[in-house]
Formats: C-alpha cells, structure tokens, sequence
C-alpha cells in the first residue's frame, strides 16, 4: 500500500477505531464480562488500525508472529489477567506468579494502562497479518535446440546408459574377442 491509498486507510482505520473506543466506555468493566468486552472490543480497535498498515507482500508475517506478536500477547495478556475486577482462578494465579517473580509492583503499577495494553495486543496482531509474498512467476527461457536445462530432472540410469553409437563399438569389439578366442576350425 503506498501514498494516497496508504493516507486514507489509516484515516478510515482511525475513524473505526475511535468508534470501537467509545462503544468500550460503554461496557460494564466492573464485572468480569464488562471487562473483558470492553478491552477486547479496545483490542479489536487495534487490529482495525495495525491492518490498515499492510505494507504490502515484502514480510515476514511468521516471524513477526513469533517475535513481535507472541511477546505482546503473553505480556500484555499477563496484566490483563492479573488486573480482573473480580477474582478467579487466572487472576489468583496470575498475581502469585508476579510476586513470587518479583514483579507485582509492575503488573499493579500498569492498571492505569490497560486500555492501552489491550489495543497494543491488537494493533501488534494487524501488522502479523501482513500478506505472504506472491509466488513469482519465472521468466520463459528460449533456449537454442539441443541445449541442457540445469533445472530439468532426468533420469540417472537412462544418462548413465551407454548411447547407441557406443553400444555398437562395444559389440563389436565383443565380438572379435570371442572370435580370438574361440576360433573357428
């Protein structure tokens, strides 16, 4: 995506995205499924954004998967659990596992951030769902009659076969042997 089509996109995504963050603020986020609407509507607004980014076919969208996407998720997505409004088995274990790791204060310190941890998420998501490159098509060789094509595959045993010319000397030459060998009376 380039100039002009690149410009529009993000200001169509923007809009989008503006849209979703209101429709968030309107969720119930003191009860376990208000929370998670809101934040995963809040999600849904980043990835609107970061697919309006698509570059175009040049990426690597299985390594920004597993070194861009994946952190994001399992970062942002641990503060998110541990930050719940109401206790449950993922945010217990969650906050034992910050403190026995030594970073509660941190998670409990990202409480104000969580909106946007949860739009990180998604916006990381749309830039790894960038399109996989489009097969080239190769350019047609003209080659001159008779010539080798190193791609082509062939059969070893038919190359290694003697050719029709050489079989007639090796006959030949059989031949007069056994004729000095076994000579006629």
């Amino acid at each position: 995506m380039i100039g002009a089509s690149r410009a529009v996109a993000t200001l169509g995504a923007a809009l989008v995205a503006g849209v979703l963050l209101w429709a968030a603020t309107h969720m119930e986020r003191g009860e376990t499924y208000g929370y998670w609407e809101a934040y995963g509507i809040i999600a849904a607004a980043g990835l609107v954004f970061g697919l309006a980014q698509i570059r175009g076919r040049r990426g690597n969208p299985p390594l920004m998967f597993l070194l861009a996407f994946l952190p994001v998720l399992i970062l942002a997505g641990w503060v998110l659990l541990a930050m719940q409004p109401q206790g449950n088995w993922f945010r217990a274990h969650v906050l034992s596992w910050s403190e026995t790791a030594g970073i509660e204060y941190v998670v409990k310190a990202l409480v104000t951030w969580l909106g946007v941890l949860a739009f990180g998420i998604g916006y990381t998501l749309g830039l790894t769902l960038e399109p996989a490159p489009a097969p080239e098509p190769e350019p047609e060789v003209v080659r001159a009659p008779g010539a080798y094509d190193r791609r082509a595959t062939y059969d070893r045993t038919a190359a290694d076969e003697p050719v029709a010319a050489e079989r007639r000397e090796v006959t030949a030459e059989e031949a007069e042997r056994e004729r000095e060998a076994h000579p006629v009376r």
